[in-house]
């Protein structure tokens, strides 16, 4: 049977390719397709993913069938766009982002309070000068993720609207990388939502974060966590 092999960060740059189409005994599991992946990749057996099997997180036993789409998330940071204007979006974007456009997006004259969060980049982290970020994503999983945690929020709070952009790309000092705009009747469903969306979108929303290095030594490194409660392989 064959399947595709989504290819995302450090495992796009160990295996040299975005996208792999393999041949695979049936009764393959994710953790014996990791294993193959090894053998052109040596430095994978080492290290530790989660796996997404068509968009969706799966366990390492996990039995794949043919036609299947498998990516091995990374640490993660911790697109596609959808109709404008409609209650809970989430949407990835190379451009900076406009703030005062998303708060405009998410008020209705029956909301009393607007709660945004900017994740902007800082000139440090972990003892060291960063010069900038940049990210990337699986997009498809990233919408998917972000769309069911947005039902969730609007579900637990009672909020009106809500608005979540993730930029890609090279993101300078300064800049943000992710805003969060929540409106809600009430100022404390708007912080408490706001909230929930960026800490869970931190730890399960395959978007892949990496840090160039300022000083003479410079360098590049790719930073994160692997997703909070997802098995690993």
């Amino acid at each position: 049977m064959r399947v595709q092999v989504r290819c995302f960060a450090a495992v796009r740059e160990a295996l040299g390719t975005e996208v792999l189409s393999l041949e695979v005994p049936a009764g393959t599991t994710v953790r014996a397709l990791k294993e193959v992946l090894a053998q052109r990749a040596p430095k994978l057996a080492a290290q530790r993913f989660a796996v997404a099997v068509n968009r969706g997180y799966a366990d390492p036993e996990h039995v794949l069938r043919d036609g299947d789409e498998v990516a091995f998330i990374p640490p993660i940071s911790g697109g596609m766009p959808a109709p404008e204007h409609a209650p809970f979006l989430f949407s990835l974007q190379q451009s900076p982002i406009d703030v005062r456009a998303l708060e405009a997006e998410v008020r209705t004259d029956a909301d009393g309070a607007i709660v945004t969060f900017a994740g902007v980049t800082r000139d440090h982290n972990d003892g060291q000068k960063v010069h900038l970020l940049s990210y990337e994503a699986y997009p498809e999983m990233a919408q998917k993720v972000c769309d069911g945690l947005l039902t969730a929020a609007a579900r637990a709070f009672p909020i009106t609207r809500a608005r979540i952009v993730h930029r890609l790309g090279q993101v300078p000092i300064g800049e943000a990388s992710v805003v969060i705009c929540v409106a809600s009747a009430h100022r404390g469903a708007a912080f408490e939502a706001c909230r929930f969306l960026i800490d869970r979108l931190k730890v399960e929303a395959p978007i892949f974060k990496r840090e160039r290095l300022a000083g003479p030594d410079g360098g590049d490194r790719w930073v994160g966590d692997l997703p909070k409660d997802k098995p690993v392989v």
